[in-house]
């Protein structure tokens, strides 16, 4: 019986997806990383190691149900049972209706509905048998609310809280805690600091959201006990509009 135990994180980006690595791996958790390149991780896996924990990186693209089946049973077999999974994957984009393209919505519910889909199946069906785990989605004001702009974003992050809400109820009673994250507000990230320099000026005054404050929540969640899970939890910077 092995005591190792591996945190899954789909979309391991600079920010919010490598912060819950890190938070995950300081806990002794192996931090199963992905995104589309491998290379890409590189950074996210020294910083891991620098720190004492372990990482192993895996260029995987969470669209295609082969791979992420090639995934998870390859991280169940070589690394060590999967105990919690995150699903981190965007796909934010802004087109005008009559501007967005069949491509465009294609790509975007393949990007932030049909991937968390394949992960949260996937993953359900090694957690099942020990009935244990957390499968945990990344969700964002859009998973709320439509603005103007953001049709095919909106759509798919609606669908993935729904996907979240379904897996709820069905694993909830079979010991495996789903949950649903809305993100609201800025991320302290490059490219908010790069193309909104204003907004990024907040963060002086804790007014945009810290990845490693968000890898927090993501922790505290996993460590409920059973008596009293949270589904969703709502985070934004206090000087958030909402």
């Amino acid at each position: 019986m092995t005591d190792k135990k591996a945190v899954l994180v789909v979309g391991a980006g600079d920010a919010t997806g490598g912060a819950i690595a890190r938070r995950f791996a300081r806990e002794g958790y192996i931090a199963c990383v992905t995104r589309r390149t491998a290379d890409k991780l590189a950074p996210l896996v020294a910083q891991i190691e620098a720190a004492g924990g372990k990482a192993v990186p895996f260029g995987s693209d969470a669209r295609k149900e082969e791979e992420v089946i090639k995934l998870v049973a390859q991280i169940e077999k070589e690394i060590a049972p999967i105990e919690v999974a995150v699903f981190n994957v965007g796909g934010n984009v802004r087109f005008g209706i009559t501007e967005t393209t069949t491509r465009v919505y294609t790509k975007v519910w393949e990007m932030a509905a049909l991937a968390g889909f394949l992960m949260g199946r996937e993953v359900a069906k090694v957690m099942l048998p020990r009935e244990r785990g957390s499968i945990f989605f990344t969700g964002a004001t859009a998973s709320l609310r439509g603005r103007d702009g953001f049709a095919a974003f909106a759509g798919a992050k609606h669908a993935l809280r729904a996907l979240a809400q379904s897996m709820a109820r069905e694993l909830g009673p079979k010991g495996i805690h789903v949950a649903h994250l809305v993100i609201d507000g800025a991320i302290d990230t490059a490219f908010i600091r790069e193309t909104f320099p204003e907004r990024y000026k907040l963060k002086e005054r804790e007014g945009i959201l810290d990845p490693d404050s968000i890898a927090e929540a993501y922790w505290q969640l996993h460590v409920q006990k059973r008596n009293a899970w949270t589904h969703e939890l709502d985070l934004r910077p206090w000087l958030e509009a909402w």
